[in-house]
């Protein structure tokens, strides 16, 4: 399929573009604030800031879904403002979401693919090609027949993407598109828009991971409503400090060379991908010695949280029901945090789900802390003071319309002595959001970011002993991630246990000193962080991955480095090279 359908040039045009919202929907200030800048058809773009830095409104001003407050947008050349011509181009740039579940309309696959096309009013049988054509290059035409809810988030996310190609767009611009991805969905992502943009295909697409923006041909940083920086890959990622003040990090491999450094290492200036890092990883020359042996694994005993042989079937009893978990063991440790991983649809959130008390086993048995899960006498309200819950998507949980309210919700149906301000504030202040400045804001104004936040903070106002997690850091800003984690470790400090579940490494690596891994509804792997991703095949098996200095670390042993097993993050690293070298020197 080639979509080099037009030799125009640039394809997206803005000049001086500002854009304010309402005074309802705003901070009061401008979303976009001057900015100037062309992409040509065919390019590759990568769209990155911190949240809130006018990334998502340059997007949809992009996609023809608003029009700006001050200065021209073009696309293929025609002023976007104009009423004329503007059905055509909506049909020019197609848009995925960062919730792709929230533009499916149809009853089933085929039937969602096609709504677009109808809606222009196409022949019968062009709309029937189109849906066919589209359905093959996302590959999906043995799901034609399927319910849009029972796919899978990597299937459903597809799906929006056929509903866009459908259209025969020019240009596929993906708000936020990986974030709720496992590591084999965000892979298979990538390589969906490289072979789109081989094919003609316009790409932008809007990220938080720093490794999938170093893959685009430009890199476009956005801070506080303006252009920053725009330029290629190598270009932007060359300045940290930079990069710090606007929010935004480093791609994975580009700080692990800097550790690596830092540890002693000769490494060439520029080096941008894993693939130049590992490429120039030095053998070592050093005196070999015998490499300790690992202290011994944590003795286990006593967990705090108890699961065995759990079993739980949603819509039991139907022709949808669809078997969640299938005899699962579980255990968690008092002072030790533990991750669950696993690809979407492992059956991670659902367990989650039972250990607050939100979903009832239905065969097997639960504990956790003094809380009989399977009682049926159990009062839930007592199970959700100690053991609190933030959903993987945000939305879910709000009840208010604004901040405050959301945040002090819950504390209203758990009344104290300490006013209810106070604790409010003091909530926002853990997840690193100002109470004056967020206090009053509308829920549906925030970025994804800022509502994961508003959504950790409305449950640990009623501070409870246990929080479980699902995907905690998805959506956030490299800031904002870095804060959270500096914050969830600090709990962890105080007390808190905590039970995750996350696709990123790094942040298990982070918060987890043991792990569970899920497969189809099952728990196939268990054992500390560093047992686990010492498995990187048998992970990479179930579709998961390890952490970049896992990896790293790995390809250090195959030059003859006497590396711990034990490394599990970039200090670890840092730390393992100066012993080897200190080692292999005496």
């Amino acid at each position: 399929m080639c979509y080099n359908l037009h030799a125009m040039t640039p394809f997206l045009t803005f000049q001086d573009v500002h854009f304010q919202y309402p005074a309802e929907e705003s901070t009061g200030l401008p979303a976009l604030r001057g900015v100037s800048l062309d992409i040509e058809q065919g390019e590759f773009v990568a769209i990155i800031g911190a949240n809130g830095s006018g990334k998502s409104t340059f997007a949809r001003l992009a996609a023809v879904l608003l029009s700006p407050t001050q200065g021209k947008v073009l696309v293929g050349g025609v002023d976007t403002r104009k009423s004329a011509g503007r059905i055509r181009l909506h049909t020019e740039v197609g848009v995925v979401f960062q919730y792709p579940e929230d533009q499916i309309v149809g009853a089933t696959v085929e039937e969602d693919v096609a709504f677009g096309p109808e809606n222009l009013g196409l022949p019968r049988a062009e709309i029937r090609a189109r849906v066919e054509e589209a359905l093959a290059e996302v590959g999906l035409l043995e799901q034609r027949s399927r319910p849009p809810h029972m796919l899978s988030a990597g299937q459903t996310q597809r799906l929006a993407l056929a509903g866009a190609l459908a259209m025969r767009p020019r240009a596929i611009l993906f708000d936020e598109a990986s974030t709720m991805l496992d590591p084999a969905g965000r892979l298979a992502l990538m390589d969906t828009m490289r072979r789109l943009n081989a094919a003609g295909m316009t790409i932008l697409f809007i990220t938080h991971f720093m490794g999938e923006a170093s893959q685009a041909g430009r890199v476009i940083v956005f801070h506080q409503g303006q252009v920053a920086q725009d330029g290629s890959p190598r270009e932007v990622f060359t300045d940290a400090q930079k990069l710090k003040q606007w929010g935004v990090d480093l791609p994975p491999a580009v700080r692990a060379a800097e550790a690596l450094r830092e540890a002693g290492l000769i490494l060439p200036d520029n080096l941008l991908t894993e693939a130049e890092l590992v490429a120039a990883l030095p053998t070592f020359t050093g005196h070999a010695n015998h490499l300790a042996a690992d202290a011994p694994s944590f003795e286990r005993s006593n967990p705090f949280i108890d699961v065995q042989q759990l079993e739980y079937v949603y819509l039991k009893g139907t022709p949808l029901a669809h078997q969640a978990l299938k005899g699962v063991n579980f255990q968690a440790f008092r002072g030790r945090g533990h991750g669950l991983l696993g690809r979407t649809g492992s059956g991670k959130s659902t367990l989650l789900q039972h250990l607050n008390g939100l979903l009832r086993p239905q065969q097997g048995q639960v504990r956790v802390g003094a809380f009989d899960l399977t009682d049926a006498q159990l009062s839930r309200r007592e199970v959700v003071q100690k053991v609190g819950l933030v959903f993987q998507n945000p939305e879910a949980q709000f009840f208010e319309h604004y901040v405050g309210d959301e945040i002090a919700f819950g504390a209203r149906q758990f009344p104290r002595e300490e006013k209810l301000s106070v604790r409010v504030q003091r909530a926002m202040q853990r997840v690193g959001l100002d109470f004056e400045q967020f206090k009053d804001r509308p829920l549906f104004a925030l970025s994804g970011g800022e509502r994961r936040k508003v959504a950790l903070a409305s449950t640990l106002v009623l501070e409870p002993e246990i929080l479980l997690l699902d995907e905690p850091t998805a959506g956030l800003d490299p800031r904002s991630r870095l804060e959270l984690m500096e914050q969830l470790q600090m709990m962890q400090a105080d007390g808190m246990e905590l039970v995750l579940s996350s696709h990123q490494m790094e942040d298990l690596a982070a918060l987890a000193q043991d792990l569970t891994v899920f497969y189809k509804g099952q728990d196939v792997m268990r054992g500390t962080s560093a047992e686990i991703f010492g498995q990187g095949e048998e992970l990479r098996k179930v579709g998961l991955g390890t952490p970049v200095a896992v990896r790293i670390a790995d390809q250090l042993r195959l030059r003859g480095w006497q590396i711990s097993g034990k490394v599990i993050d970039l200090p670890s690293l840092n730390a393992a090279l100066r012993s080897a070298q200190a080692e292999g020197a005496a």
